[in-house]
């Protein structure tokens, strides 16, 4: 067996290094518009700030790729939350149990499935250069920004907590002297709005801002057919409200950037869909309607997200040093309360089995979880150089604070939904770093970069119960989990020659301790001890066809010990944290960018990860009612036998093997404009929902359509655009995402959805 991986490997290695020296590759897709290029008919130079300073990105030895431009706004029409990233990089997915508000992300397989309100992702996700660290942060809505960069592979030297798998890069449009904004609406399919705009300018000849806002509204277009509970129009919608406004102070040696941003979001939690798997088989049930749901508990689901933050980032210019402080706090509360069992009854109403459906419910579960009070701390000051020699070098420390508490409840939906479960969970960390990197150039043709960060992270955790439904009563556990880890990093880039950039690079990084407290069903806090992680990765960055085509392409090998994972189900039926002894990975990436004609531009993207988890001894309980293909055995349980799977061999889960990405973009000079048309196809393979493998809980292939149509004209100080768009053109429907209890709950991708805007830009 291992003879075979090792020969399956270096068959990948050997075909993606002679796929990348002939032609195709992994490209950076984001860039500061250049105008030289474009009428050359050239591709624009890719500037990108990988690594807290603006570089070439062909040049950078990181594997990074970003989207902006008309690929960010084609991807993100219809009201898309920050999801529309999913399958549009190599090697990123992205998913959610909570709909809009709770995002996880995953790169090169690893991510994190755990739906707790504390729980930590290895992937992070950094806005304005402020690490967002608590879940409902990650789920700010997308608008108004310049660009996003994913950079794959351990991240942990130059950039804040928890990125042994990647990091998740947004940048913000920033105010200017000159005066510019734009405005849009679009209407689509089940009558949902979206209207976002932004205005900025000079206020003086030193102080320029900008105000961006969002404002997005779909109805409830979702009936509920359960027996007795009929119901018109009770999920589905939402209304999500975003504001952001920025001050800029330009001196002569010094900046000062001020940014404040808020979202308001209420709407209804993701459909949970009892028994909508068919048994035996990962299809859909045959009598499925996206518009229909069969729930007794839904008249009370709701979800309200509010979040605000600020930072303040000063920059002084010195001769040959700039110093950087970057001063932010971050703060997100959410109440959401949902029929999880996603069907009817379950339960005795004067001692008589009611009424079950669809399918089988051996149990009801009606619950919710909320963040009422959360604040987010983060300083970092950083000393970078700015020599015209060999030598360049960034040192910095970092510093985190978050205090955090959540409420678990359940409720007893017999009883009209009585709360009969409530557990207070508080955590507070602290962590602080201490990093710095150097850049050393060798010769002409080569150069060299290493990073060091020294990490000391600290967790208090405390569980309080005082009500719980399978009559636990009262309790309280208390965790205090510490560690430090040096992470670090050394990279090589040659140049081949004026076209073509090989680099190298070995990273190592770690995730620090999780402890998870959801006690409602179960009287044991766990806690995840700290994952570490060695990453080798080579590729080469090539500029082809006198600058027409953009090719580059990545190989990698991982492996992470003690990763953390999260094991759900058995009869107690609550959250576990898990180590795994060895996670190994490997694959490709390849990313294309083309010049076709001077009308049609192309890219390709494609990447292969193969991860496998290493452990011998690795168990967890199992689903009631799927079909399970591991090895199983059988531990006494508190309602009887349970079966046990091994998970020793198993693909990590929601981490496909495949994902690949085309787009095409037509343009045609029409009367006093420009006719486009933008069409892009994603896909991934199959996935598995849970750690265990199972008939049923293996998501099907996907494969997504877009397309976007329209025309634009200028009129003096204005460019106008109406267009016209479809997302998952054929409305491919399956499940993405599935809840592990004894009736197959699971969650269904978006149907196709039709719509047009309207966008002015003006100067």
């Amino acid at each position: 067996m291992k003879a075979m991986k090792r020969s399956t490997l270096a068959t990948l290695i050997n075909a993606t290094l002679f796929s990348a020296v002939a032609g195709t590759s992994f490209s950076t897709l984001a860039a500061e518009q250049t105008p030289a290029a474009e009428k050359n008919n050239q591709l624009e130079v890719i500037q990108i700030t990988a690594r807290k300073r603006v570089e070439n990105a062909q040049e950078v030895p990181v594997a990074v790729s970003a989207l902006q431009g008309d690929s960010l706004d084609a991807y993100s029409s219809a009201g898309m939350d920050i999801r529309f990233m999913n399958a549009k990089i190599p090697s990123l997915s992205i998913e959610s149990s909570f709909g809009r508000s709770f995002p996880r992300f995953y790169v090169r397989g690893l991510g994190n499935t755990d739906f707790d309100l504390n729980a930590s992702q290895p992937v992070s996700l950094v806005v304005d250069e402020v690490v967002q660290e608590n879940a409902i942060l990650k789920g700010f809505p997308v608008f108004d920004v310049a660009r996003v960069e994913v950079l794959r592979g351990p991240q942990g030297t130059l950039f804040g907590r928890n990125t042994p798998a990647g990091l998740v890069k947004f940048d913000t449009v920033k105010p200017g002297q000159e005066f510019d904004g734009y405005g849009s609406v679009s209407y689509g399919s089940l009558g949902a709005v979206d209207f976002e705009g932004a205005v900025g300018g000079s206020l003086t000849d030193r102080l320029s801002t900008r105000v961006s806002v969002l404002w997005q509204n779909k109805d409830d277009y979702i009936d509920n057919r359960a027996p007795g509970f009929e119901q018109k129009d009770v999920l589905g919608g939402y209304t999500d409200k975003a504001a952001r406004i920025q001050f800029l102070y330009e001196g002569d040696d010094f900046t000062g950037l001020f940014n404040y941003h808020v979202r308001d979001m209420i709407g209804s939690p993701i459909a949970f869909r009892a028994n909508v798997i068919e048994k035996g088989s990962n299809e859909l049930v045959d009598n499925y309607e996206h518009d229909v749901i069969y729930q007794d508990a839904v008249s009370r689901a709701v979800q309200h997200v509010e979040s605000q933050g600020a930072s303040l980032k000063l920059e002084w210019d010195l001769a040959n040093h700039t110093i950087t402080s970057i001063s932010a706090w971050e703060s997100a509360e959410i109440f959401s309360r949902a029929d999880i069992d996603g069907g009817y009854g379950g339960y005795k109403v004067d001692g008589q089995d009611a009424p079950m459906g669809p399918g089988f419910i051996p149990f009801s579960s009606e619950s919710a979880d909320g963040i009422p009070e959360h604040d987010q701390y983060t300083q970092e000051l950083r000393l970078s150089s700015n020599f015209s020699g060999d030598v360049n070098y960034q040192v910095g420390v970092f510093y985190f604070d978050e205090a955090l508490t959540i409420e678990n409840y359940s409720f007893d939906t017999s009883a009209n939904g009585k709360l009969n479960g409530y557990v207070l969970q508080q955590q507070d960390t602290k962590a602080w770093a201490v990093f710095g990197s150097v850049d050393y150039t060798i010769s002409d043709d080569l150069k060299v970069t290493a990073g060091l960060r020294y990490s000391d992270d600290d967790k208090q955790f405390s569980a309080n119960r005082t009500l719980s439904p399978i009559g636990g009563g009262a309790l309280s556990l208390t965790e205090d989990l510490n560690d430090d880890h040096i992470s670090w990093d050394i990279s090589t880039s040659y140049k081949v020659n004026d076209d073509v950039n090989w680099y190298t690079r070995i990273a190592n990084s770690f995730r620090a301790p999780s402890v998870q407290g959801r006690i409602l069903f179960g009287n044991e806090v766990t806690v995840a001890k700290s994952e570490t992680v060695t990453s080798y990765e080579t590729g080469i960055k090539s500029d082809v066809l006198d600058g027409r085509g953009r090719v580059n392409a990545t190989i990698f090998y991982f492996q992470m010990d003690d990763q953390q994972l999260t094991a759900v189900g058995g009869g107690a039926n609550f959250n576990r944290l898990i180590n795994a002894d060895k996670t190994t990975g490997y694959g490709f990436e390849l990313d294309t960018e083309w010049v076709l004609t001077d009308e049609l531009n192309a890219t390709f993207n494609l990447s292969y990860n193969k991860t496998e988890l290493d452990d011998n001894d690795l168990a967890v309980a199992v689903c009631g009612q799927c079909t399970v293909t591991d090895p199983t055995f059988q531990v006494p349980g508190p309602f009887g036998p349970e079966d046990r799977a091994i998970l020793d061999g198993n693909n990590l889960p929601h981490a496909p093997e495949w994902i690949s990405n085309i787009t095409l973009r037509y343009t045609k000079e029409l009367a006093d404009g420009d006719f486009f048309a933008y069409a892009d196809v994603s896909y991934r393979s199959k996935i598995d929902f849970f750690l265990y493998e199972s008939v049923e809980f293996e998501g099907k292939a996907l494969l997504e359509t877009g397309l976007r149509a329209g025309y634009n004209w200028s009129e003096g100080d204005y460019e106008y655009e109406v267009s016209g768009f479809v997302r998952n053109m054929f409305n491919e429907q399956q499940a993405i995402g599935a809840v592990d209890f004894n009736n197959n709950t699971g969650m269904v991708n978006e149907e196709r959805y039709i719509g047009a805007e309207f966008k002015v830009k003006f100067f």
